[in-house]
C-alpha cells in the first residue's frame, strides 16, 4: 500500500497544479485532491523528508503565519479573518505536502503544461466570439477578457512562471528538448502580448535585466540589460498615454457592459490606493490592525464618498474591490508586524538564494504582482505562491531534492 501511494503521490500533486487555471469548471476537484494528498501524506513521507522544511525562509513564512492567526484571535476577529488566512494556510499547506515529491521537475512541468492548456482555452473561446461577433480585437477589449480562462493578472501571472521555468530548463549544449522550451518561451511571451498583461510584461522585462548578473559578465548581456530598461522607460509612458486616453471613456454617462467595466484596472488601483491612503491617515500606526473583513468595508466607505460618478461608485462597491495590493493589505488588516514578517520572508529568501537565478526571480515576480493584487485574497493565489515557497525550499535545500539543479 505504501508503494503504491508513494508511486500515485507526485502525479497527484502534479494533477493539481495542471488544473489550477480549470478551478471554475471542475471546481471540486482541486479540493478533493488535496484531501487525497493530505490522507496520503502519513504514508508517502519519510523522516529525512522533513530536512527540506529547514530553511530560513520556510520557517519565517511559518512564522507569518503563526503570528496571523495569534493577532487576529487576540484581537477579537478570527472568525471574520479566517477566509484570509485559510488562504495562507493553502501556501503553508502545500509546501509541506510536496516534500515527499523530491522532484522538482515534475511541478514545474506541470506549471508549463497548465500554461498551455490555458492558452489554448483563451485562444479557443477567442475564435469563437470573434466567429459570433465578426470581430477581431485585441489588448483591453472586451473579446479578450471573455475569452480568457482565468482573470488575466493570473493568466499572466501562470504563463510568467512557464516562461521562466522554461529558460531554466534549457541546456547550454545542444539539446532536443531545448526547441520544446523555446517555442513554448515564445507561445508564452506572444500570448501575454496579446492579451496587454501590462504586469507580466514589466516583470519579464525586470527579469531579463535581473538575468545579466548571472553568469559571465559579457559586454552583450550589458547591451541586453540597457535595451530592456530603455523597453520598460517606453512601456511607462505608452501606459501613461493610453491612461488618458480611456479616462475619456470611464467619464461617459452611459453605463458600460459589465464585463468591460471589469476589464477597466487602469483607474481602478488609482482609487482604491487612494482610499487605502485615507484609511491609514485615519487610523495612525497600527502593530495589529483592523481586520480583513473591517479594511473592506472602511473601502466601500471610502468609495460612497469619494467617487463621483455613480455607475462607476456602484460596480466599485457591488465588487467589494479591495485594495489591490498585498502590502497595504498586510498593513491596513494585520498591523505592521505582519507586514514587517512578511518583508523579512522576502529579504532573507533574496539573500538564501541571491547566487540562484530561478528562485530570485520568483520572489521579483512575487513582489510585482503583491504591488498590485492582493494574492492571498483569491485561492488562486494561494495556490501560486504556494509555488514560488516550493521553488525557494528547494533551492535552498538542494541536497535534499536530487533533482535540483543550480543556475
Amino acid at each position: 500500500m505504501r508503494i503504491l501511494l508513494s508511486a500515485i503521490y507526485p502525479y497527484t500533486f502534479l494533477l493539481l497544479y495542471l488544473i489550477i487555471p480549470f478551478d471554475n469548471y471542475i471546481r471540486a476537484l482541486p479540493n478533493i485532491l488535496l484531501v487525497i494528498l493530505v490522507l496520503a501524506f502519513p504514508f508517502t513521507v519519510k523522516k529525512e523528508d522533513f530536512k527540506k522544511l529547514k530553511s530560513l525562509p520556510i520557517i519565517l513564512f511559518l512564522g507569518l503565519f503563526m503570528y496571523l492567526c495569534i493577532n487576529s484571535f487576540y484581537s477579537g476577529r478570527l472568525q471574520e479573518d479566517f477566509n484570509i488566512i485559510k488562504k495562507v494556510m493553502i501556501v503553508v499547506g502545500l509546501t509541506i505536502l510536496y516534500i515527499p515529491v523530491n522532484d522538482v521537475k515534475k511541478i514545474n512541468s506541470a506549471i508549463i503544461f497548465s500554461a498551455l492548456a490555458a492558452v489554448v482555452f483563451s485562444v479557443y473561446n477567442f475564435v469563437l466570439i470573434t466567429d459570433s461577433t465578426g470581430r477581431f480585437t485585441l489588448g483591453d477589449s472586451p473579446q479578450i477578457v471573455e475569452s480568457l480562462l482565468i482573470d488575466r493578472l493570473y493568466l499572466g501571472l501562470l504563463c510568467t512562471f512557464s516562461i521562466v521555468i522554461s529558460f531554466q530548463a534549457i541546456k547550454k549544449k545542444y539539446h532536443p528538448n531545448n526547441n520544446y522550451y523555446l517555442a513554448n518561451i515564445f507561445i508564452n511571451l506572444l500570448f501575454i502580448v496579446l492579451i496587454a498583461s501590462r504586469i507580466a510584461l514589466i516583470s519579464l522585462f525586470l527579469l531579463v535585466i535581473l538575468r545579466q548578473f548571472y553568469g559571465q559578465r559579457k559586454t552583450w548581456k550589458m547591451v541586453i540589460a540597457v535595451g530592456a530598461i530603455a523597453a520598460l522607460v517606453g512601456l511607462f509612458f505608452i501606459i501613461k498615454n493610453e491612461r488618458s486616453n480611456q479616462n475619456n471613456l470611464i467619464n461617459d454617462h452611459k453605463p458600460p457592459l459589465a464585463f468591460i467595466e471589469n476589464s477597466m484596472t487602469y483607474e481602478l488601483r488609482a482609487v482604491v490606493w487612494g482610499c487605502a491612503e485615507n484609511i491609514i491617515n485615519q487610523e495612525g500606526f497600527t502593530l495589529s490592525g483592523i481586520g480583513f473583513d473591517e479594511t473592506k468595508n472602511r473601502l466601500m466607505s471610502c468609495y460612497e464618498s469619494t467617487i463621483k460618478n455613480p455607475y462607476k461608485r456602484e460596480n466599485f462597491i457591488s465588487e467589494r474591490y479591495n485594495s489591490h495590493n498585498q502590502f497595504l493589505d498586510f498593513y491596513l488588516s494585520a498591523g505592521f508586524i505582519v507586514l514587517l514578517l512578511f518583508w523579512v520572508f522576502i529579504v532573507v529568501s533574496f539573500i538564501s538564494t541571491r547566487k540562484q537565478f530561478l528562485p530570485t526571480a520568483m520572489l521579483t515576480i512575487l513582489i510585482m504582482y503583491c504591488l498590485v493584487e492582493n494574492l492571498f485574497n483569491r485561492q488562486i493565489g494561494a495556490y501560486y505562491v504556494g509555488f514560488i515557497l516550493i521553488v525557494l525550499m528547494t533551492s535552498v535545500k538542494t541536497k535534499e531534492n536530487n533533482d535540483i539543479k543550480r543556475i
